[in-house]
Order: C-alpha cells, then sequence, then structure tokens
C-alpha cells in the first residue's frame, strides 16, 4: 500500500518503462496496453470532449493557449502535456490547477494489480491517469498533447472534436522514419474519422500525406 506522493512516483519512475530513461525501448507499437488500462478504469476517455494536438514544434504551446482560451470561456478544461519540467503534477492540469497528489496515491493503490498485469510504460499509465482524473472531475473539454508521433501514441485512444498538427521537423527519426513523409505519416494517424483537421503550417513536402489522410478519413482539412 502506497502512502505518500513521493513513494507514489516513484512507483511510476522506478517500475515502469520510461523514454527519458531508456529511449526508444520504453515506446510500445500498438495501442492495446493503453486501450486495457481504459477498460479498466471504464473508459474514461469516452465522458469528455477534447482536442488532439500533434507536431514537432510548437504542440505544447498551442496546447496550453488552446486550454486557457477555453478556459476563460467558461469551459472546465483539462490540459494533458509532457514532459514535465519540476514536478510529475504539471502533466495533468483542470483549469489551470495541477492533479492533486492525493488522487495520484489513489491510483497507483488502485491500479497496482492491473499495472503489474499489463506491464505499460510511464506513459501509458500517465495517460490513463489523466483520463480517469478528467472524467471523475466532470470536465467540459480536454486539450490533450500527443507525447511522440501520433498514430501509435498513447493519447491516440481519443476521438477528439478536432485534430490539430503544428508542423513537421525532423524529431524521433528513429523511431518514426527517416524521411519527413514516414514522419508526416506517423503524425496524421491522429487523424479521425470525419473529424476536422488544422494543420498550421503549410509545408510543400508533407502537405499531401495530410490531404490524402483527410480525404480518406472524410475528415475536413
Amino acid at each position: 500500500m502506497i502512502a505518500t506522493f513521493q513513494e507514489a512516483v516513484q512507483y511510476l519512475y522506478e517500475n515502469l518503462p520510461m523514454f527519458q530513461r531508456i529511449g526508444a525501448d520504453a515506446f510500445k507499437r500498438d495501442l492495446t496496453n493503453t486501450i486495457k488500462l481504459c477498460e479498466a478504469l471504464d473508459n474514461p476517455h469516452l465522458r469528455f470532449k477534447s482536442i488532439h494536438i500533434a507536431g514537432t514544434n510548437g504542440k505544447g504551446s498551442t496546447s496550453h493557449m488552446l486550454a486557457s482560451i477555453l478556459q476563460q470561456a467558461g469551459y472546465k478544461t483539462g490540459l494533458y502535456t509532457s514532459p514535465h519540467l519540476k514536478e510529475f503534477t504539471e502533466r495533468i492540469k483542470i483549469n489551470g490547477q495541477e492533479i492533486t497528489q492525493d488522487f495520484i496515491i489513489d491510483f497507483v493503490n488502485r491500479m497496482q494489480g492491473v499495472v503489474n498485469s499489463i506491464q505499460p510504460s510511464f506513459f501509458e499509465i500517465t495517460v490513463a491517469m489523466a483520463f480517469d482524473y478528467f472524467a471523475k472531475e466532470k470536465i467540459d473539454v480536454a486539450v490533450v498533447e500527443v507525447g511522440l508521433g501520433g498514430r501509435l501514441d498513447s493519447t491516440n485512444v481519443i476521438t477528439p472534436s478536432v485534430s490539430v498538427i503544428t508542423n513537421i521537423g525532423w524529431d524521433h527519426k528513429d523511431i518514426l522514419g527517416d524521411t519527413l513523409e514516414k514522419i508526416a505519416h506517423e503524425k496524421a494517424g491522429i487523424i479521425k474519422s470525419s473529424v476536422p483537421v488544422i494543420v498550421s503550417e503549410k509545408q510543400q513536402e508533407v502537405e499531401q500525406v495530410f490531404i490524402e489522410k483527410a480525404r480518406e478519413s472524410k475528415s475536413t482539412i
């Protein structure tokens, strides 16, 4: 039984594969673990609206600006971003307030059996925690930043009201692909059927990737 916030965070850091610590080996190449975690939590991601944001640069600032605008407009707004700068709680916020330490302690205690069975990554369990927190707090909308890529990112279990792709650059090419087109294809994976997508920078070398994916998905681009 975990009793303190420090113990809960230590459990998350030390027992689960973490990209910042071990690199590409922590990246799971399908959504199976996240789907299982969400099922164990009664699919919290289905209980709120969301905006999904991917891209190489600018996705963090875009996420924070959108969350601020939505909060100012009167919506109870969740924000999920990564990584954190100083404290784990920075990753999960509602109306600018970080997730409570008590919720993290309770979540880890509730989910230890499932975690031991599924063996998810640090990022996968953190995404599940964010969605559980947002659902329990009955938010109106969540702004969800992709961790890495898009298509296989743990956050991609959501079906958002709108998808946003900021731009495409040379990030994590060992995982996402060795051309801009391959990287764009991975990030285009957040485009969902009939869900509009905003691409904030027109880049000639990759724009066709988004056009084709939007056409396949019957999405307005």
